[in-house]
């Protein structure tokens, strides 16, 4: 009898413990093959270079492939797009940035809702953007642009690599906030934005740091600003822009995103592994030297900045009117 009763209570306590065996046998399970990490725009850029390096953590850290594909297209709705229709089972990934935050807006008819079907796993880096002018403009802090451009209304042309980018959109903010009358001249990228500001052709631009630097450091350009809240790193001797107009911050950031439905199991692994990235000290320096800032936190804690990322450039897109090409 004894012996019954010992083996009844042997399987009870086996049966209550099956649950548990079972959530962590698919959390282990996870992932079963290689798995996408689906990117906006085209090979060799910044998105695209950070991409590959979260994919190569997590291919040595997971042991299982993770392959970076690029689809360019809409301004990257097409792979937003994509990875929204994607089986939710956490082997289709999207590589987002601040520009889906914008596109939420600036596009009346997208199939999709970025914040509704798409779920938040990692925020990654956060680069900030830079206001710099042409040696030309005879001021030396955002308060003297401000008060250079009021004396001048619509006589300052601000270089745009593009209508709704996150550097336009930065610049149309500014605009917003400051009440200028300055004018935007759109270019098909960074690039050609750049040589035209380099050559005097236009007089200010909002880029991100890693680009300009080089040129801000040879006094080729002059930087007035930095878009985010604090310092950077890159240039400790230049403010904030939201120094002198209260409230602003604009920044270019990274994250990871899966279909709204991908298993909580699959999304705390890949939190969990992409934050132990943005813990180690090798590999956080390599987002240093790309000027950007490591953005270590929870699936709520992106989700979060998601939202508020769309409700701000949202905002702005509205007041300026601005549609998409």
């Amino acid at each position: 009898m004894k012996l019954v009763r010992r083996q009844f209570l042997h399987l009870a306590a086996g049966a209550a413990a099956l649950p548990a065996v079972s959530r962590m046998a698919r959390a282990q399970a996870y992932p079963t093959r290689p798995v996408r990490i689906v990117v906006g725009f085209a090979a060799g850029g910044g998105t695209d270079l950070t991409a590959r390096l979260i994919a190569q953590w997590l291919s040595e850290r997971i042991g299982q492939p993770f392959i970076v594909e690029n689809r360019p297209g809409a301004s990257s709705n097409v792979a937003a797009e994509m990875v929204a229709r994607a089986l939710p089972d956490g082997h289709t990934l999207l590589f987002a940035n601040a520009t889906n935050a914008i596109n939420a807006t600036l596009y009346d008819n997208l199939s999709f809702n970025f914040v509704r079907d798409m779920a938040p796993i990692a925020s990654i880096m956060r680069v900030p953007l830079v206001m710099e002018v042409h040696p030309s403009v005879p001021t030396m802090t955002p308060a003297e642009f401000i008060a250079y451009a009021k004396a001048n209304p619509g006589k300052l042309n601000v270089a745009s690599p593009g209508i709704g980018t996150p550097l336009h959109v930065a610049g149309e903010m500014f605009k917003m906030m400051s009440g200028l009358d300055i004018v935007f001249v759109t270019y098909r990228g960074t690039g050609p934005a750049l040589v035209d500001l380099l050559a005097g052709q236009t007089q200010v631009m909002f880029d991100a740091l890693p680009a300009s630097l080089e040129h801000i450091k040879a006094g080729r350009l002059r930087a007035l600003a930095v878009t985010t809240a604090v310092r950077a790193e890159a240039l400790p001797n230049v403010p904030p822009l939201g120094d002198v107009v209260p409230g602003y911050e604009a920044s270019s950031w990274f994250g990871l995103v899966a279909p709204t439905g991908t298993p909580d199991e699959a999304i705390d692994r890949l939190n969990k592994e992409v934050n132990s990235a943005l813990n180690d000290a090798k590999f956080k320096s390599r987002f240093t030297d790309l000027g950007g800032t490591v953005l270590i936190g929870s699936p709520s804690d992106f989700g979060k900045l998601i939202a508020d990322e769309t409700g701000k450039w949202g905002k702005v897109v509205k007041f300026s009117g601005i549609k998409p090409h």
